[in-house]
């Protein structure tokens, strides 16, 4: 995907969380190919990352708060300090991803690849971890 789609998919999804619906757009990025993509701090509350491709991307300080990721490719993306509470990452690849100070409370997880992840500091209360490897 190139930048200025991207770029204006994010200002359409910061109206529609400023707005709580009523104008933009909830952002949907799923089956994107955001490889290496720079998204620190971004505010990506409910998106749709369904099987979006992330893997090696900037996300420090992002918001993924309730968002679908499920199935995306995240391997050795930069998550550290996110907030991916209550966010859907059933079966997605975090392999050898930074996820230090990260926080997935409530987040679904199941059947996620973490191997190689690095976990220092990361909340995992009340997340769904069954399936999840940890290798």
């Amino acid at each position: 995907m190139n930048s200025e789609k991207l770029a204006e998919i994010l200002v359409s999804h910061a109206l529609w969380l400023r707005s709580d619906g009523a104008s933009g757009e909830c952002a949907n990025l799923r089956g994107a190919n955001l490889q290496c993509a720079n998204l620190r701090g971004a505010d990506l509350r409910d998106a749709d990352f369904r099987g979006a491709n992330l893997r090696g991307a900037d996300l420090r300080d992002a918001d993924f708060r309730g968002a679908n990721l499920r199935g995306a490719e995240l391997a050795g993306a930069n998550l550290q300090n996110a907030n991916l509470r209550g966010a859907n990452l059933d079966g997605a690849n975090l392999r050898g991803a930074n996820l230090r100070d990260a926080d997935f409370r409530g987040a679904d997880l199941e059947n996620a690849n973490l191997d190689g992840a690095a976990l220092v500091g990361a909340t995992f209360q009340n997340a769904d971890l069954r399936g999840a490897i940890f290798d």
